[in-house]
C-alpha cells in the first residue's frame, strides 16, 4: 500500500542533519520531497569527509557518507537562492507544496521573501517549519547553532562522561549528534500534528524549533530533579544514578551492560550468579538499600562476572529476565542476528553506486510500511526534472538559467 504521507509534497530547504533527518523521515512514509542545494556545492555534508561514497567501479564519489545517511527518497534541485529569479522558483513551488522545511539563519530567508509570512500570503496552507540553533526570538536568535554546542549549552554535556576522581573524568560529547535526531523527531512530530489540523481549519501555520529548547526538553528527569528538588545532576560514566546495578562490568573477554531495574530483576542476578542470598540480604534486597551500598553491591557482582565471557552472560541474563547486552562496536552492532532480523540493513539502487547500503528506518507500520524509493541523489539530479513537471518550464528557459548561474 501506498505510505501514509502520499500525496503530501515537501521543500526542503535544509542542510547537515535535523532538518534533512526530518524530510528524509517525511519522504519514508510517502511524502515527496524536494530538496533545494546550492549550485556546485549542495549541502554541506556533502562535503564531510573522508569516509566518501565509492562507485561500483571502486573509486572515490564527492559526496560523503555523512550526506548519504540523511537523504534518501529526496529529489535534488540547485538554486541559488540569492538570485531574484531562483528566489522566484522557489515561490512558485511553495505554491505547489505542502510542506516547507528550512534552517537557515533567522532573518536570511527574509532578505529573500523567503519567510512564512511571505510564503504563507502566497499559499495560507503550507506548513513551515523553522529549525535554528536558538529559535526564532530571543537574545541568542541571531546566532549559528550546531548539535554540540546545544549538547554543551543545554546540559548534556555536564552529565555525559566520567566522575570526577577517575581516569578520564570530564564533560564528553556524546558520540553521535543526539540534539539534532531529538530535533528531527519533533520537527516530524511538529509536521504532521500541522498538518492534522490544516485538515480541520485549512490553514497551515509556523513550527518554530530550536536546538536549545530541545536538547533541555530532552533532560526529562534531570530537568526535573533539579525544578522539583534543586538536584544539580553530576557526571556518572555509565552509572545509573537512582539504579543498582545499572552499568557496565568487565567479564573475561569484554564488558557487558547490565541494568537490574527492580528487585525482582535483580533477584534474578543474583541466581544466575550464584549468589541467591544477596537479594534477602537486607543491604541489598530493595533499590534503595542498594542505592546506599552501591559500592559493596558492585564490588561483589564485578568478581563473579570476570569470571565469564560476554556471550555467556548475554545469554543467561536475558534468559532469565535480566535486561543486559554487549558493548557492541559498529560492525557487531550490523551482524547481530536481531538488528538483521529488523532490516536495519537495507540496500538501495544508485546512480553511481551500484547497490548502496543504508541504515534503515525503526518505523514499523503495519498497514502503511515505510518505502525506501529514492537512493540519496546526486547534486541537481532532478533540477530539469522538477523544473518542468512542476512549473512547466522549456528547455530553452532551463538552458537560460543554467548559462546565468541560477539553477
Amino acid at each position: 500500500m501506498a505510505g501514509p504521507l502520499q500525496g503530501i509534497r515537501v521543500l526542503d530547504l535544509t542542510r547537515v542533519l535535523a532538518g534533512p533527518m526530518a524530510t528524509q523521515t517525511l519522504a519514508d512514509l510517502g511524502a515527496e520531497v524536494i530538496k533545494i542545494e546550492r549550485p556546485g556545492t549542495g549541502d554541506d555534508t556533502r562535503g564531510w569527509g573522508p569516509p566518501f561514497l565509492e562507485t561500483a567501479q571502486g573509486g572515490p564519489m564527492s559526496d560523503s557518507t555523512y550526506f548519504a545517511s540523511c537523504n534518501r527518497g529526496k529529489r535534488s534541485v540547485t538554486l541559488d537562492i540569492s538570485r531574484p529569479e531562483a528566489q522566484d522558483i522557489v515561490r512558485r513551488l511553495a505554491m505547489q507544496c505542502d510542506v516547507l522545511a528550512e534552517n537557515y539563519k533567522v532573518g536570511d530567508l527574509e532578505r529573500y521573501g523567503l519567510d512564512y509570512a511571505s510564503l504563507h500570503a502566497l499559499n495560507p496552507r503550507l506548513v513551515y517549519c523553522s529549525i535554528t540553533g536558538y529559535g526564532q526570538s530571543g537574545p541568542y536568535s541571531v546566532r549559528a547553532g550546531y548539535d554540540p554546542i546545544a549538547q554543551a549549552m543545554g546540559g548534556l554535556m555536564s552529565v555525559t562522561g566520567e566522575r570526577d576522581g577517575v581516569p578520564g573524568a570530564g564533560p564528553q560529547r556524546v558520540g553521535v549528534a543526539v540534539t539534532d535526531m531529538m530535533t528531527a523527531i519533533y520537527a516530524v512530530s511538529g509536521i504532521l500534528a500541522a498538518l492534522l489540523h490544516r485538515g480541520v481549519s485549512g490553514q497551515g501555520q509556523h513550527i518554530d524549533l530550536a536546538l536549545l529548547d530541545v536538547q533541555v526538553a530532552s533532560m526529562i528527569n534531570v530537568a526535573q530533579a533539579y525544578l522539583s528538588a534543586g538536584v544539580v545532576a553530576q557526571r556518572n560514566g555509565n552509572v545509573h544514578p537512582s539504579v543498582v546495578p545499572s552499568q557496565a562490568f568487565d567479564c573475561a573477554d569484554g564488558q557487558v551492560m547490565i541494568a537490574a531495574g527492580n528487585d525482582t530483576q535483580f533477584a534474578k542476578l543474583c541466581e544466575v550468579v550464584g549468589r541467591p542470598e544477596l537479594a534477602r540480604d537486607p543491604r541489598f534486597a530493595r533499590n534503595q538499600a542498594r542505592v546506599r551500598n552501591r559500592e559493596l553491591v558492585i564490588s561483589t557482582l564485578e568478581a563473579l562476572l570476570r569470571e565469564k565471557p560476554v556471550d555467556y552472560w548475554t545469554q543467561t541474563l536475558a534468559k532469565a529476565g535480566v535486561p543486559c547486552g554487549p558493548i557492541n562496536d559498529i560492525a557487531r552492532v550490523f551482524e547481530d542476528p536481531q538488528v538483521r532480523h529488523r532490516g536495519m540493513r537495507i540496500e538501495m539502487a544508485h546512480p553511481l553506486a551500484g547497490v548502496l547500503p543504508l541504515v534503515g528506518s525503526p518505523l514499523r507500520l503495519s498497514a502503511t510500511p515505510v518505502e525506501y524509493r529514492l537512493a540519496p541523489p546526486l547534486l541537481g539530479q532532478h533540477t530539469d526534472q522538477v523544473l518542468t513537471s512542476l512549473l512547466g518550464m522549456e528547455q530553452d528557459e532551463l538552458d537560460r538559467l543554467r548559462q546565468a548561474g541560477v539553477v
